[in-house]
């Protein structure tokens, strides 16, 4: 059982791997995310027997929230006081969204409730998924396809309606030094872990990576520590999280994986026009540049939003405090309000 459980993950680990560096090769969004995703999933479509166990599943996340708090900048931190309008939009704007997107999935695409709620958060893919993957009668295929296919369109459109397409070498260019140190890296990893822990042993839902996310935040705050995970760390995280969302989506047939491709793209078509009619509102009445409240209001990934605002000569740190806020506040208050409305975690 071992033996077959460890070659169907390195099934769905090959396949995910092929995905990724075809679309990495053909200039693709988020390609070692996405074309992990649809590379595990045609494989399982064909009857490939891919499998990422739930056993592997902290580890991941560890890694996940680690990185995802690199995002926090101290320079960002001291900046948001200088945007308090823009700001507290930002958390009408996300009510709206996930209002909108859940009454369409509930009432007009015929979602169960654990399903649209989860499905209906915006900007947040990988706590999401794992938020959602301790509530069992959530449909995770669908929770997946819904946030993946949200973020893609985002990476893909936005550098088009704002001006301009996406340059890999100005993309590089971005990236800080990544932490190269062993001893850091096993440090900083050991940490996380112990963390997420606690966070688990706490019953907070999406703790293995919940946990980590706050500590990567509060180092990162702080100014003492630069954190940006090397490629050889992240790249395998994000194939083996695109091979776990594809094993999940691929158990839905061909028939109904449409179906629910026009039930994401019409709540997504939704989200994204409230971004849109906020942001515009927001810079008719105070002045500040469009695109930029754009970015800053798109229900897209923390780090894409900053690297778009960057290539595209906008103001990272102002995109950055309002995806940081909104980020961190969904973090904060989605689990004690996912408890409220699904009850406790296993249910």
């Amino acid at each position: 059982m071992f033996g077959k459980t460890v070659f169907s993950l390195m099934l769905a680990l090959v396949s995910g791997s092929v995905g990724g560096m075809l679309f990495y090769g053909l200039g693709l969004p988020a390609p070692w995310l996405s074309g992990s995703m649809v590379g595990v999933t045609l494989a399982v479509l064909l009857r490939i027997p891919c499998e990422f166990p739930k056993s592997w599943h902290p580890g991941l996340f560890v890694i996940l929230g680690l990185s995802m708090g690199s995002g926090v900048k101290p320079e960002t931190l001291t900046r948001i006081h200088q945007w308090p309008i823009s700001i507290l939009i930002i958390f009408f704007t996300v009510f709206f969204i996930i209002l909108a997107t859940y009454f369409y999935q509930r009432h007009i695409a015929g979602w169960d409730k654990p399903t649209s709620y989860f499905a209906s958060i915006p900007g947040a893919l990988s706590f999401v998924i794992a938020l959602a993957g301790d509530y069992p009668r959530a449909d995770l295929s669908r929770v997946a396809i819904s946030q993946s296919l949200r973020v893609f369109i985002l990476i893909a459109i936005l550098p088009l309606i704002l001006g301009g397409p996406l340059s890999t070498d100005q993309a590089a260019s971005f990236d800080n030094n990544p932490v190269t140190d062993p001893t850091m890296l096993v440090l900083l990893v050991a940490i996380s872990t112990l963390c997420g822990w606690i966070s688990m042993k706490l019953k907070i839902p999406a703790g293995w990576l919940t946990g980590p996310f706050f500590f990567s935040s509060i180092i990162n705050a702080s100014g003492l520590v630069s954190l940006v995970m090397p490629d050889w760390i992240m790249i395998p995280s994000f194939i083996a999280l695109g091979a776990l969302i594809g094993c999940r989506i691929g158990l839905v047939n061909s028939t109904q994986l449409f179906r629910l491709l026009k039930a994401c793209f019409g709540a997504f078509l939704l989200g994204f026009g409230i971004s849109l009619a906020a942001a515009y509102s927001v810079s008719s009445w105070i002045g500040l540049p469009f695109g930029q409240l754009l970015l800053a209001y798109a229900p897209g990934g923390l780090e894409a939003m900053i690297m778009m605002a960057f290539i595209l000569d906008l103001d990272p740190a102002f995109v950055a405090a309002h995806q940081l806020v909104r980020y961190i506040g969904m973090i904060l208050i989605l689990p004690f309000l996912t408890q409220r409305l699904l009850g406790s975690p296993g249910n």
